[in-house]
């Protein structure tokens, strides 16, 4: 099956034709462009349709986008102008691009990437994808099958931060942490985790992965840690991904699927 898959983050917007069985792009590379300024319902939604005629796709597209969301619908918003808040992102590219639409969290994307063609592949225990960059990401999974919108880097820590506030990797470059310092923040945030739920493994992925010899052995848990796999590929094959899961999982909204 083949699916347009788009990752709508802060700072760009970025798709490729993606064959969900195989899990490849069916172009060489992603086409990208600047998120717009104002980040603004209407105006995301333009860029999207100008990716979707850069393909001239008709078909599918699953798109990753970076908010907690129930059917397609923006349940909160920080990354992105905040008219967005209650917006379904869905409808909106479906009425603009014609073409059928599922809308997913970006990490909940990066992780059924990971789960079905990286670093999780196969595992049927409890696994935590934790996408390091602006802020702290996360996706569930247990038993390969994902629990979406779960927002660890949300955690309220003792000394008042949110997770994503005191350990996010923007955090490490803004305070130009060394990776000694940053990582003994990074085990706090795990430890914690740990206590709530008990995880077999942490993917870890984020734009800071490529770093990962610098510091992944200095992370601390009974759970297994790995690097991810699929990079900067991993957000746009999960979103495409994300529409059959979509069709298999979760009862859908008229309008998008």
């Amino acid at each position: 099956m083949e699916v347009l898959g788009i990752d709508i983050g802060g700072s760009g917007i970025k798709g490729a034709p993606v064959d969900i069985d195989k899990g490849i792009f069916l172009v060489e590379d992603r086409y990208r462009i600047p998120t717009p300024d104002p980040s603004t319902p209407e105006n995301v939604v333009e860029t999207v349709a100008e990716i979707v005629r850069h393909f001239n796709w008709k078909g599918p597209i699953g798109c990753g986008f970076p908010a907690p969301l129930k059917n397609d619908t923006v349940l909160m918003m920080a990354n992105l102008d905040k008219s967005w808040l209650g917006q379904n992102a869905g409808k909106l590219i479906y009425k603009r691009t014609g073409c059928q639409t599922h809308v997913v969290n970006d990490v909940d994307a990066a992780g059924l990437a990971e789960m079905t063609f990286g670093a999780g592949i196969d595992h049927k225990g409890t696994v935590i994808m934790m996408a390091l960059g602006t802020g702290i990401g996360t996706a569930f999974f247990t038993g390969g099958v994902l629990l979406p919108n779960i927002e660890f880097g949300h955690l309220l820590l003792k000394n008042g931060l949110e997770a994503e506030e005191y350990a996010s990797s923007a955090v490490r470059k803004s305070n130009d942490m060394e990776w000694e310092e940053w990582t003994y923040r990074l085990n706090k945030i795990l430890k914690y985790i740990d206590k709530l739920i008990w995880p077999d493994m942490y993917i870890i992925g984020g734009g800071v992965v490529k770093y990962h010899e610098m510091f992944l052995h200095m992370l601390k848990s009974d759970a297994e840690i790995v690097p991810a796999k699929l990079l900067n590929h991993a957000g746009i094959i999960g979103s495409a991904l994300s529409f059959k899961y979509a069709e298999d999982h979760i009862k859908l909204t008229a309008g998008s699927i």
